[in-house]
């Protein structure tokens, strides 16, 4: 069950739209769907909101600390919170798989991204779930830090949020807990296709 949802992403309108911002793009869509409001809150340092009550509350969190230092707000609130690292996605961009695309995932390491990095280093494990959105790469590993601070080009933007309104459809999955039905509706990019019509049926010819 996922108690904990984290955006990750840079604060401030110069990074709004860069495609380190996809985790902020879907919580901010998530939170719209729940209706639930983010709030900055100083003692957790990222804006936070809640779904819920009781031991339902789902937690949206997008730590306003810049990408390097996420995990100290998400160690801060998971720890207030009573949260286990396991109840944990995070959602972030990511450069190994194309813009349209995501990937769900649970433990393994950090690929050289800065926000996973430090939030293996502030939970002090890497056993949380994380959900990869697409960003396509540069090409060449001296243009990645560029690339992720650049704006996407306008198909490749489209292709990303068609797949953050696709992906968003699992989080009652997601929340549940049933994540091998939210790992199926993630990596699923095509819609199933429709069955075939079954043939009709000739009537029985009336007696004689």
């Amino acid at each position: 069950m996922i108690k904990l949802f984290v955006g990750l992403g840079n604060p401030g309108p110069d990074y709004e739209d860069t495609r380190h911002n996809a985790g902020f793009w879907w919580v901010d869509a998530l939170a719209r769907e729940l209706k639930a409001s983010l709030v900055m809150e100083r003692g957790f340092q990222g804006l936070v909101g809640r779904s819920g009550s009781g031991t339902a509350t789902v937690w949206l969190l997008e730590p306003q600390t810049f990408m390097n230092l996420s995990g100290r707000s998400v160690a801060q609130l998971a720890r207030f919170y009573k949260i286990k690292p396991e109840e944990i996605l995070v959602v972030h961009d990511e450069l190994d798989i194309p813009p349209g695309e995501a990937k769900l995932k649970f433990g393994g390491g950090h690929a050289g991204h800065n926000g996973l990095r430090d939030i293996h280093a502030q939970l002090g494990t890497d056993q949380y779930w994380r959900l990869r959105l697409g960003i396509g790469h540069p090409g060449d590993r001296a243009e990645v830090a560029n690339w992720v601070l650049k704006r996407p080009a306008p198909d490749q933007r489209s292709a990303m949020e068609a797949c953050i309104e696709r992906t968003l459809k699992a989080a009652p999955e997601f929340i549940a807990g049933d994540m091998p039905k939210a790992t199926q509706m993630v990596h699923t990019t095509k819609p199933p296709r429709p069955k075939p019509p079954r043939p009709a049926q000739t009537p029985p010819a009336p007696p004689t």
